[in-house]
């Protein structure tokens, strides 16, 4: 599979009043789709922090170089007690972080909490998966893999 040019995103098409690439935000930093986040990240300027249930890395795929760490824990879906301390572990002064989760929902509340804990964050849009099609299925409308971007699966 080829990869995309981590230089080359949309950034260039967006609409008036966005930076960059950058879709505004309430609470974080803004919304960037995963073409951006790929270029930050390819780029050096950005962590990428999958914030998908362990289970989900492993079942369904993960981004290769992105630190996994679970906003919230399957069975249950109870909140990580270590995301904070996780979170300032894995992302260095001075970068940004871009928050992926399945379909882009819980990644806005991890872009919040990033940011009440002082980093720069975004949410990826979309997320991994994307949204579910009119039969219910991911992987069809978007996401991080419909988009050609890298992630393996085990």
């Amino acid at each position: 599979m080829t990869q995309p040019d981590p230089k080359s995103t949309s950034a260039g098409n967006a609409p008036a009043g966005e930076r960059a690439g950058v879709r505004p935000a309430e609470g974080y930093a803004g919304d960037v789709t995963p073409e951006q986040a790929y270029a930050w990240v390819a780029g050096g300027e950005a962590v990428l922090v999958d914030v998908r249930s362990d289970a989900e890395r492993e079942w369904v795929g993960y981004v290769p170089g992105g630190v996994g760490l679970a906003w919230k824990q399957w069975p249950g879906m109870a909140l990580n007690a270590g995301f904070d301390e996780g979170l300032k572990a894995a992302v260095p002064a001075g970068k940004k972080v871009v928050m992926l989760c399945r379909s882009g929902v819980r990644s806005i509340s991890t872009a919040r909490r990033a940011t009440e804990l002082g980093l720069e964050a975004y949410n990826i849009l979309e997320g991994f998966e994307g949204d579910a099609d009119a039969e219910g299925h991911r992987g069809r409308k978007g996401g991080w893999r419909l988009r050609g971007l890298p992630w393996k699966q085990n």
